[in-house]
């Protein structure tokens, strides 16, 4: 009998940032992984709050993250924030976007999770063309893409934009099946986005939204061209 593989084995590296003080997320977070086949293989990065920015650690976290995998000589790298929740995961979808990337070697930016400006149909039909708007909480890099950005300094721009500029190779799960869970922040900046966001049911209700919007645009502009030309009709005719 052949031993069913994890589609996870794919990448070969995998991280998940932390503070030192949120052992709550880091245990929120095993328990997550441990839903979608990775129980015990995710390494935690774990750092001290800084005093000073909260944001630049974010990004040197990351960064850290990306460093440790390049050179462990990871051919990919995926990385977690420890905030992450998993929602519509499916191991054969999981397995269907591996055998996509194998396929397509010039990918940059897959996301499991993420906010995301346009979507667009690929050959599988479990993974998207995107362009990428926000949310770092679950993405994977090619080697290749990581070195561009593994040893950039801190230079102010928030790591929660950080895929903004790429414009092509940046693909996404299709349903995405990685979220944030609406823990309290870290960031007193993010505070105020923070309660406007639940006042939308959470970063996942919106991630959901913003995703069946950009996949059904077009079906959505047509459906409301048609009510309005029906209303049309009805007032110059009645």
């Amino acid at each position: 009998m052949i031993a069913e593989t994890n589609p996870w084995d794919y990448f070969d590296r995998l991280y998940c940032i932390s503070l030192k003080q949120r052992e709550d997320r880091r245990q929120s977070a095993r328990e997550e992984f441990a839903k979608v086949g990775l129980a015990g293989r995710v390494e935690f990065i774990i750092s001290e709050r800084l005093p000073y920015d909260i944001m630049q650690q974010i990004y040197e976290s990351h960064m850290l993250c990306l460093r440790k995998g390049l050179e462990a000589g990871a051919r990919n790298i995926v990385v977690f924030e420890d905030d992450v929740e998993f929602d519509r995961f499916d191991r054969q979808k999981l397995q269907s976007c591996v055998e996509f990337l194998k396929q397509n070697p010039e990918w940059k930016v897959f996301l499991f999770g993420a906010l995301i400006r346009a979507s667009g149909k690929t050959s599988n039909i479990h993974v998207q063309k995107v362009r990428y708007q926000s949310l770092t909480h679950a993405y994977a890099l090619n080697r290749d893409y990581a070195k561009t950005l593994a040893y950039e300094p801190w230079q102010g721009i928030a790591n929660d934009t950080l895929f903004r500029p790429l414009k092509d190779d940046v693909y996404a799960a299709f349903p995405m099946f990685a979220f944030q869970k609406d823990f309290s922040s870290d960031n007193i900046e993010y505070l105020r986005l923070e309660r406007f966001r639940r006042l939308f049911g959470g970063l996942k209700r919106i991630q959901k939204g913003i995703e069946f919007y950009r996949r059904h645009m077009f079906s959505i502009y047509a459906v409301q061209i048609i009510f309005i030309l029906i209303a049309l009709i009805f007032l110059f005719f009645r």
